[in-house]
């Protein structure tokens, strides 16, 4: 089996020389049943990623200049020429070269055999092929991509990309082995075929690093944007990824995707299709990691309007362990039985073979929030949701949609951090298992009733378990909860009011909703105080605009809070009067 190169766990470290089967099964970095985060321990330095650890025997200049291009420093003749169409065969010399590419032409390629290590810099390089790939690596060893200036590259709309032998031609930019960006200059890749080419592929994997600009543009007949085949790693740089194909995805890999830096912002426009070859329906993604995703630093955006299209999704596990995620997914569900799922107790799935539903959020197997800062919103489903076990111990969650805005199929335990799950028309949020508040701050809004606020499977058995942190619950918590920590419920709450609720010495501000189920439910280790119409100052602003941790408050008037009895929370309306946030 062949060697894949498997990132992981902190930032600017990978984990090499290791099967597949190796990394899931150690440390559940792979698990799609483990409710315990991973470790991040057992980690290896992957130096050859590094291009300054590797010496070059000789370095070729290749410059185009329209229709034709020149060649200087082949002293063993591995470099020939037919137009603008030029073809390195290095797989007769043990040489690993450097070749440096510039000039412009928009009718010229570059295709490279090779059995050696190679680094091609890009120096204010144009190359346009109107038949293809713009740039065919079949070599199978690092290739290393260093950017200097300003670079592009682009297919053309007829593009035929016909095969030569059994060569894969998948992309604009294809390699058979590793990609490895570096460098500080740019690089854009226009993917116009329709053939559903992609934008950059390799069907090993792609790393970037240091400092580059990369931006990748696919049509609506094209295909992924950036795809690496083992494993998609961002450790800076900035990238920029816009997909318009039904199907598509912006980021993808059939195994890991890890950010551990850099600013990421992908697009997503493209709806769900069938898949003629895999006999399914498919949706568009920003990002679709098969085996594992991390999130480990950096900032990630993405955006999706496609019908029935997701932000991030995965086949598998997701780690969320540092690092900025912000999700907006306004698409319509897609197929016959688009508009069900969520519900009281189902797990926010239609039965439907053709149905695919829009979601910011959603992995086939257990979600880890460990330290990131995420923002998730979907307009028509489930913002966040696993259909294995969620566990959140740190960072900041903020979810919104009109289905449920947190959901999971199994046991959800949330031990720390801060997390705000607002529902328009369902549970704020709702385990298909048990649901275990052991600690953190946690704000969740439900819909009018029968919907709640926290909600777990009665029906299978489940219940809400409540023996620590900090809630506020506008819609009340699940009936036959076991709650060990006293609860309490507001004698009434306003709409679009700051309150603020105090727990201790510790005073946090939040936002009411526009709408919401009735009964305004708090709880925290001691009795909290809660205070309507107030105005926070200081802290840290969170939840989109909904809340100020660790904040200091004035003005407002005190709420009178008594013993929580259960139920779906108590009488809501009446007010108190606006705050507002400085």
């Amino acid at each position: 089996m062949k060697k894949a190169i498997c990132f992981l766990l902190s930032a600017g470290t990978v984990l090499a020389g290791c099967s597949k089967e190796d990394i899931f099964s150690s440390s559940n970095n792979g698990s799609t049943s483990s409710s315990t985060p991973s470790s991040d321990t057992d980690t290896y330095e992957e130096e050859e990623d590094d291009i300054s650890k590797t010496t070059f025997d000789r370095t070729i200049t290749i410059v185009w200049d329209g229709s034709g291009a020149s060649v200087s420093g082949d002293a063993k003749g591995v470099v020939t020429v037919n137009g603008a169409d030029v073809t390195v065969d290095n797989t007769k010399t043990t040489e690993k070269v450097k070749y440096e590419l510039s000039g412009s032409s928009t009718s010229g390629s570059l295709k490279i055999y090779s059995n050696n290590k190679q680094a091609l810099v890009l120096s204010d390089l144009s190359l346009t092929n109107p038949s293809g790939a713009a740039i065919n690596n079949q070599g199978k060893k690092r290739c290393f991509i260093v950017l200097s200036g300003t670079s592009s590259l682009a297919d053309g709309s007829s593009a035929a990309y016909a095969a030569t032998g059994e060569e894969d031609l998948k992309a604009v930019f294809f390699s058979e082995g590793q990609l490895i960006f570096s460098g500080s200059g740019s690089l854009t890749v226009t993917a116009n075929n329709a053939q559903g080419k992609a934008g950059i592929t390799s069907d090993d994997y792609v790393r970037i690093m240091d400092s580059p600009s990369i931006k990748i543009t696919a049509g609506s007949g094209a295909g992924h944007g950036l795809r690496g085949k083992d494993a998609v790693a961002i450790d800076g740089g900035s990238l920029d990824v816009s997909v318009s194909a039904n199907m598509k995805k912006g980021i993808a890999s059939d195994s890991l995707v890890v950010l551990n830096g850099g600013v990421t912002t992908v697009k997503a426009t493209g709806g769900t299709a069938y898949d003629s070859e895999d006999a399914e329906y498919k949706a568009s993604a920003g990002v679709k990691a098969d085996q594992v995703f991390k999130m480990n630093g950096g900032s990630l955006t993405v955006t999706n309007s496609g019908q029935g299209g997701k932000g991030i999704t995965g086949d598998a596990v997701a780690y969320f362990n540092g690092g900025t995620v912000k999700v907006t997914v306004t698409g319509s569900n897609y197929g016959s039985s688009s508009s069900g799922g969520g519900g009281r107790f189902g797990q926010g799935n239609s039965s439907s073979d053709n149905s695919k539903s829009a979601k910011a959020i959603k992995f086939d197997g257990d979600i880890h929030f460990n330290g990131s800062t995420v923002s998730a919103s979907a307009s028509s489903h489930e913002a966040i949701e696993s259909k294995g076990a969620m566990s959140i111990t740190d960072g900041v969650v903020y979810a919104q949609s009109s289905d449920d805005a947190i959901n999971s199929a199994k046991d959800m335990t949330i031990t720390g951090g801060s997390v705000c799950a607002y529902s328009t028309g369902n549970d704020g949020i709702d385990a298909n298992g048990n649901m275990y508040i052991k600690g953190g701050l946690v704000y969740a809004i439900g819909a009018s009733s029968p919907e709640v606020a926290f909600d777990a499977n009665t029906e299978g058995g489940y219940k809400l378990y409540l023996t620590g942190g900090t809630i506020i619950a506008i819609g009340g918590l699940e009936n036959g909860s076991s709650l060990s920590q006293n609860c309490y419920s507001a004698s009434s709450w306003s709409k679009n009011t700051w309150y603020s609720i105090t727990v201790g010495s510790t005073t946090h501000a939040f936002k009411t909703p526009s709408n919401g189920g009735s009964g305004l439910v708090v709880s925290g280790a001691s009795q909290p105080t809660v205070q309507s119409g107030v105005t926070a100052s200081g802290g840290d602003d969170v939840w989109n605009g909904m809340g100020v941790l660790d904040c200091s408050v004035s003005g407002g008037q005190t709420v009178s809070l008594s013993a929580y009895s259960g139920g779906q929370g108590g009488p809501g309306g009446g007010g108190f009067g606006p705050g507002g946030r400085h």
